[in-house]
């Protein structure tokens, strides 16, 4: 019943006089089963209020609340609510917008039709990414890279490969990749030549036709790592609270500081992935690979307090989820957020952000306490052993030793 989540009568007795009035009562109690608590609940249905007495005053009924929703937002677009007077803030639009999502689950309004994807909209890229993902085995989320450089590339030559020539598509390369880093850059070059190894593979287009494309410049372990010292891995992790948000938060920094793990890999962590029993955990990396790692105690404890102490009661399979209402699992964007939330909390200088900063942190501290390039190799997971190499050039006290001087010239 409402008067179990809503203190004050007057509220609910607005609520209970405008439109939404059938739904109130199982939608507090929806939000409970969302992990909202008391207090939120609370604030949320008081701010439903504010906008149920503007539905009452312009109008509208039950069976119209989407477009009173947005006839609302309209409306507070061009008159802004003014300050301590009653009626329908942003606040009172993100409440309507839970409900309208509510009502959506339960089958009371229609779902709305999202937007056509890339593939919807060219069958030949959900062809695609069919194909590559079972013949290469890519991930979803180098597949939406490789989707939204495709999707420009078909509006731009058209969806009959027959007609594409290699000027054309050194043109759209070249135009695609104008706004970017080299990086980026030799990405697309590998999103279209991927795409044209497919066409000629299954006979849309003639076969060699990714060679007309050549590579943008680019030098092979021309750059230094950027990792972060040890030091101030340390105070990254020292800096989380110990509240549930810094808990979780310390478990996943301790993930990619101390095993190497990608964003993606993170994000997608299950609870069948860890084996308590004998100590490790597994990890699908690129290509699908799944490999075992072993747990470190100091990791497996952060995971365990964790677990026990933070995690939402939520009945979703991965290890990691938002803290606060609505629960859902964290993205491979949300675990790159939260190192950037840690490194301006502990307030340390980095040279780049992200989750693969961590990552390289972790590769350089295993060289400089005497591991292997090959074992390094083996908890990265890399497939050829040149991207190791590229870790070998932070050992700068190795090469001082081997460093020799400038042919006739004096010392820097």
């Amino acid at each position: 019943m409402l008067e179990a989540h809503l203190r004050s009568p007057v509220t609910r007795e607005r609520l209970r006089a405008g439109p939404a009035a059938p739904y109130v009562d199982a939608f507090a109690a929806w939000l409970t089963r969302q992990g909202y608590r008391p207090i939120g609940i609370d604030h949320a249905l008081r701010s439903l209020a504010g906008w149920t007495d503007w539905l009452r005053g312009a109008g509208f009924t039950a069976t119209e609340l989407v477009q009173g929703f947005e006839a609302c937002k309209a409306a507070l677009a061009t008159q802004p609510r003014v300050r301590h007077a009653r009626g329908p803030n942003q606040e009172s639009l993100a409440a309507a917008a839970r409900l309208l999502r509510f009502l959506r689950e339960q089958g009371v309004l229609p779902r709305p039709v999202p937007p056509a994807s890339p593939a919807e909209r060219w069958p030949l890229l959900g062809a695609f990414r069919a194909w590559m993902s079972q013949h290469r085995g890519l991930t979803e989320g180098s597949l939406d890279l490789y989707q939204g450089i495709l999707g420009d590339l078909l509006g731009a030559l058209g969806d009959d490969p027959r007609t594409y020539t290699a000027a054309g598509l050194r043109t759209f390369v070249l135009a695609r990749a104008q706004p970017h880093g080299i990086a980026r850059a030799k990405s697309i070059v590998v999103a279209v030549r991927a795409f044209l190894r497919f066409l000629g593979a299954t006979g849309r287009c003639a076969p060699g036709l990714e060679h007309a494309l050549p590579g943008f410049a680019g030098w092979h372990l021309a750059a230094t790592p950027r990792f972060l010292a040890p030091a101030e891995v340390d105070r990254l992790l020292a800096a989380c609270p110990r509240d549930p948000v810094g808990l979780r938060d310390q478990a996943i920094l301790l993930l990619l500081a101390r095993l190497g793990l990608r964003a993606s890999e993170v994000a997608g962590l299950a609870l069948a992935d860890i084996d308590w029993r004998t100590g490790r955990l597994a990890v699908c990396g690129k290509g699908r690979r799944a490999e075992w790692l072993p747990l470190p105690q100091v990791v497996g404890a952060a995971l365990l307090r964790y677990l026990r102490r933070a995690r939402p009661p939520w009945p979703g399979p991965t290890v990691f989820a938002t803290v606060k209402a609505p629960w859902h699992a964290l993205t491979r964007q949300a675990v790159s957020a939260i190192v950037v939330t840690a490194l301006r909390r502990a307030g340390v200088e980095a040279p780049v952000h992200g989750a693969h900063l961590l990552r390289h942190s972790a590769a350089t501290a295993m060289l400089r306490q005497g591991a292997s390039l090959a074992g390094i190799a083996a908890v990265l997971r890399h497939r050829s052993p040149r991207t190791t190499v590229h870790y070998a050039k932070v050992d700068f006290a190795l090469l001082a030793e081997i460093a020799q001087p400038w042919p006739g010239g004096g010392r820097c």
